[in-house]
């Protein structure tokens, strides 16, 4: 299974937030879309990603003035990024190593979407369920000996 085929189910839609907006306008946004991360965008090109990680490192470091911070002073830059042809055990494997629970998607310059670790994990099951479904399937056809 490829990346591609995540995105095919989970859809196109992207979140972003340009870099000087706030860390405030950050979490409205997270908690109104309900995701938990916003793909950094300036110029027309990805620049990093903010992710529920950073926004909490972010109120940890800032008190009470962490809704005045700006994206760009606690965004992750050059996060992880994963091909449409990326297998996923691949995949699992480098967002498990760099410790990265989302990972922006791109085609050259092009971002496709964002994958989750949860986005995985749910496609890697629902693929051994399938695998299951068809060899009990296979096992229940088979003539007694």
């Amino acid at each position: 299974m490829q990346v591609r085929e995540i995105l095919a189910i989970k859809g196109n839609v992207l979140y972003t937030i340009a870099p000087e907006r706030s860390l405030s306008e950050a979490v409205n946004t997270m908690n109104a879309q309900d995701v938990g991360s916003l793909v950094v965008f300036d110029h027309g090109r990805m620049v990093g990603i903010l992710t529920f990680r950073e926004v909490l490192q972010a109120i940890n470091e800032a008190g009470s003035a962490w809704t005045s911070v700006r994206i760009a002073e606690v965004q992750l830059r050059n996060p992880l990024t994963a091909r449409p042809d990326t297998e996923i055990d691949e995949l699992r494997r480098l967002m498990v190593e760099s410790r990265q629970r989302y990972t922006p998607v791109m085609d050259g310059a092009t971002l496709l979407g964002v994958v989750s670790f949860h986005d995985v994990a749910r496609a890697v099951l629902e693929e051994q369920s399938f695998e299951n479904r068809m060899l009990k399937n296979y096992i229940a056809d088979q003539p007694a000996a």
